[in-house]
């Protein structure tokens, strides 16, 4: 348990056990209301002690034993539930014989004066500064970490990190050598300001930081914080957004107090498209409270002197939907992207990463580094982490490449499920579906390279797969190069109606894409003879973040959207038909390949080689689909 929580659970305790102590000490104990006729009875027969007489009532102690024939049948049974002394109440009338009756009875009496203030401060006072005290202990608790309660909940929640706390520098970045030029000279300017004064410059106000998830924005920050021997304030754009209105802005005016107090410092803002959202029109307070805390930070930007050595950091993946004023000349005045790294990037990646990791000497980070494209520094992380995690399950004393190709195939395809068990009609059905895929790959000039292919299912839903690994990095596709894309995802729906005459579901995803891509063709890239060059697609697409576009209203004609069907359908159907011609003029590939996936299970690039070689695939076939001519503009 935490030492901090457990200190507040002990005042809970204490204000506890001071409650019963009142109720112990101030109060009576097991009070019982009698009438006057039973108090008289209860006199007469000796069973009262201690009467204590004010402002008309009796109060005192009650013998429990022997009133069977005084007290009723209910208030007998509520003495008796009850142990210790019982006491009594009984308000009194106009008997001068009392005081008699009462010498005669020896019982020791007498009177005194009540105390009402003592009695209101006990009734009332004391409670009510309990109930205070639980309502603000759960209030110190709903105002967060750090110490943050109700009365500071406009102080700002930024970590503060030393130099020495980060443990980051730029020797642990890697695969993203332009951001860190960039970044690196900002550590000039804190490190040697004069140097760029001296000439009338200005140290920038702001960096903004984007990329993909994953891709290392914050590990860079912290990095120029560690280079540079510099406060690090740390927090995300969230912990701005409170339930108060007014809280966020507060918070921002504390955020610059602190980092001008620690000058020279980083401040570092993660995730800041939650504050920095582009205004606009709204009526609800939300919007309100958004606007107000964003102002409040482009004020405090305008007015922030960077001469006195406070850089602000910030970080996204939505860079689209940032407020234009926040990115000026003058706020931000710097914006570094960062890219998923290439295939150097990716070995440099990992080999950071293997730094603590024991491996084989027959690993090659080479080869994991071209298996692994469009994977970021997080994902190569995993793999590595994965692979290491799978090596000290099975007691190795070092990790293998196996290990690696496991972690990948986990992490592609998803978890291998040993336990769904296939009836033989669907295992032939995903065994031919697969192979039309890796063969029509092969079958392609400007497909990617099969690396293995699996009739394991994996995942969720997937059945079988086919891995291709590309040999290369590439940032631009060709007209014939998406053909031969979609020639691969139709491959294994062609296999399966030219072997079996029939088809199944597990098609859809391969379906889905083939037409998406086809759309995009026909709709983005211009490589439509029919429509030209125009696009048909307006909707501004995430630059970071993959994920359903928001619909918008259509800006072409119905006559239009009809010539855009058609333009993918018949992608679609040449794709299918270029499809059944190799599978057709290479059936008895098709045939041992699926066999040999019945036989193994998996198939990889040593095994697809030699098969390959065994049923002398035509060599013609091996050809880009481009049969077709290409459409005016295509590149």
């Amino acid at each position: 348990m935490d030492k901090k929580q457990t200190f507040s659970l002990w005042y809970v305790l204490a204000a506890l056990v001071g409650m019963i102590l009142l109720q112990e000490f101030f109060t009576p104990r097991h009070t019982q209301t009698l009438t006057y006729s039973e108090f008289k009875q209860a006199l007469v027969a000796g069973k009262l002690d201690d009467v204590v007489i004010a402002d008309g009532i009796a109060t005192g102690k009650l013998r429990a034993e022997g009133l069977d024939q005084i007290l009723p049948k209910e208030k007998l049974e509520a003495l008796k539930r009850t142990s210790g002394d019982h006491g009594f109440a009984t308000v009194l009338v106009n008997d001068p014989g009392l005081v008699a009756q009462l010498d005669a009875a020896k019982v020791r009496y007498g009177s005194v004066r009540e105390s009402k203030w003592l009695g209101a401060l006990i009734s009332w006072v004391a409670p009510a500064l309990v109930f205070f005290g639980i309502w603000w202990f759960l209030m110190k608790r709903m105002g967060g970490g750090m110490g943050h309660g109700m009365l500071e909940i406009g102080k700002s929640k930024a970590k503060v990190y030393m130099q020495t706390e980060t443990g980051v520098t730029f020797k642990d970045v890697a695969g993203i050598d332009e951001a860190r030029e960039e970044l690196m000279e900002v550590v000039e300017f804190l490190k040697n300001p004069d140097r760029y004064k001296r000439l009338g410059g200005k140290i920038p106000k702001g960096v903004l930081i984007v990329g993909a998830p994953g891709t290392g924005k914050t590990l860079l920050a912290k990095a120029v914080a560690g280079e540079a021997g510099v406060p690090f304030l740390s927090l995300s754009g969230s912990e701005f957004v409170e339930m108060f209105v007014g809280v966020g802005a507060a918070r921002v005016r504390d955020l610059f107090e602190q980092a001008a107090a620690k000058a020279p410092c980083i401040v570092f803002i993660d995730e800041i498209d939650a504050l920095g959202k582009a205004r606009g029109v709204g009526l609800s307070g939300g919007h309100e409270e958004h606007e107000q805390t964003l102002n409040q930070l482009l004020a405090e930007m305008d007015g922030f002197d960077t001469n006195r050595g406070v850089i602000i950091l910030a970080a996204t993946n939505r860079p689209e939907v940032l407020d234009p004023a926040l990115l000026r000349p003058g706020r931000f005045d710097r914006h570094v992207a960062i890219d998923r790294p290439d295939l150097i990037g990716r070995r440099q990646i990992l080999e950071v990463h293997v730094k603590n990791v024991k491996l084989a000497p027959a690993v090659d980070l080479a080869v994991l580094a071209a298996r692994t494209p469009g994977f970021a520094g997080a994902d190569l992380a995993n793999l590595v982490n994965e692979a290491t995690l799978r090596a000290a399950k099975r007691g190795k004393d070092a990790v293998d490449m196996q290990d690696f190709e496991e972690a990948l195939d986990r992490i592609v395809a998803g978890l291998e499920k040993k336990n769904r068990v296939m009836n033989p009609t669907e295992r032939k059905f995903v065994a031919y579906h697969e192979a039309g895929h890796a063969l029509v790959a092969e079958l392609r000039k400007n497909a990617d390279r099969v690396t293995k292919v699996s009739i394991i299912p994996r995942g969720i839903a997937a059945l079988g797969y086919t891995q291709q690994s590309p040999t290369e990095d590439r940032y631009l596709m060709r007209r014939s190069e998406l053909l031969d894309r979609l020639d691969v995802l139709l491959a294994g729906r062609v296999a399966e109606q030219l072997v079996f005459e029939d088809v199944s579901t597990g098609a859809e995803n391969d379906l889905q894409r083939a037409t998406d891509m086809a759309r995009h063709m026909v709709t983005h890239y211009g490589m439509s003879e029919a429509l030209g060059l125009a696009t048909y697609d307006a909707r501004p697409a995430p630059l970071y973040l993959n994920g359903p576009m928001l619909p918008e209203p259509r800006t072409f004609s119905e006559r239009t959207a009809e010539a855009i069907d058609g333009e993918v359908r018949r992608l679609l159907d040449e794709a299918r038909d270029r499809v059944t011609q190799t599978l057709r003029a290479n059936r008895e590939t098709l045939e041992a390949l699926a066999a040999l996936l019945l036989e193994k299970e998996v198939v990889d690039r040593t095994m697809l080689d030699r098969l390959m070689a065994s049923t002398a695939a035509p060599a013609q076939l091996r050809v880009a689909a481009v049969a077709l001519p290409p459409a005016d503009g295509a590149s």
